[in-house]
């Protein structure tokens, strides 16, 4: 049975909370008094998980070398979600639909940073290729503090297409890219909209950039020509949510 090893007490904790996860044992270390380990055993004993209390060594081999903080769970893969229920699900939400879509991102740290982001700002659904690109694994699950398991994530066959059937339901596809004349600062980010980012070092491809209904720059005044994709990511989609904020026909409100 194929399982996912995560690490790290964040990690933990939010896979541990997750009702779509199924956590197979949670592995503590001896004799620890952090109060996160003891309320990560709790969550487990209150859902019937399996706990057991091991050495530093061995959660060192179980961690391979990385980082745990003295918490380990094994639990079962992450569950991608079909394109069109992303879709679905975003149309029938409070807010207008705003989807990130990734066009190879590579490095699983900058894939889980702007997991993390899209689900912060209340992103309906991240997508990602098949092929050439970071998939969901647990250095990516860990990077992103757990939110790989509050927020839909599609992988699918060929982003091109995946941008041409989001255009058909309805939303603007919007491509970020450092050259651009128009800016983020200037486009209406308050209707259904897709946020396209693309690899780290070569940008959105070209296929990619002619399937986008416009691309947009964020504007840069440093001798650095460009920004770090998540950073990127960070930056406009935190743009989505002043401008869905402040508008008043926007469907995004605060609540008290």
């Amino acid at each position: 049975m194929d399982v996912e090893i995560i690490r790290g007490r964040n990690a933990v904790l939010e896979v541990l909370r997750s009702p779509s996860r199924h956590v197979i044992e949670l592995i503590v270390r001896k004799s620890s008094n952090d109060p996160r380990l003891r309320t990560a055993v709790e969550i487990a004993r209150r859902r019937g998980i399996k706990v057991v209390f091991q050495g530093t060594e061995e959660l060192d081999r179980l961690a391979e070398g990385r980082k745990h903080q003295g918490i380990i769970a094994i639990a079962s893969p992450i569950r991608y979600i079909p394109l069109e229920e992303i879709i679905d699900r975003a149309f029938l939400s409070e807010r207008e639909p705003l989807i990130v879509v990734l066009d190879h991102i590579q490095d699983p740290h900058n894939l889980g940073a702007i997991i993390r982001t899209a689900e912060a700002v209340g992103a309906h659904g991240v997508v990602i290729p098949k092929r050439r690109a970071a998939g969901v694994t647990p250095t990516v699950v860990k990077v992103s503090s757990g939110a790989t398991d509050h927020i839909p994530i599609a992988r699918v066959s060929n982003i091109a297409i995946t941008l041409e059937r989001l255009k058909e339901r309805g939303i603007w596809v919007v491509g970020l890219i450092p050259d651009a004349e128009q800016t983020i600062y200037q486009i209406d980010m308050t209707v259904p909209l897709s946020l396209v980012i693309g690899s780290e070092g070569k940008g959105l491809s070209k296929l990619v950039s002619e399937r986008c209904d416009m691309l947009v720059s964020i504007p840069m005044f440093g001798d650095i020509g460009s920004l770090n994709a998540s950073v990127a990511a960070g930056v406009a989609l935190y743009e989505a949510v002043r401008q869905r904020i402040s508008s008043p026909q926007g469907r995004l409100s605060h609540t008290p």
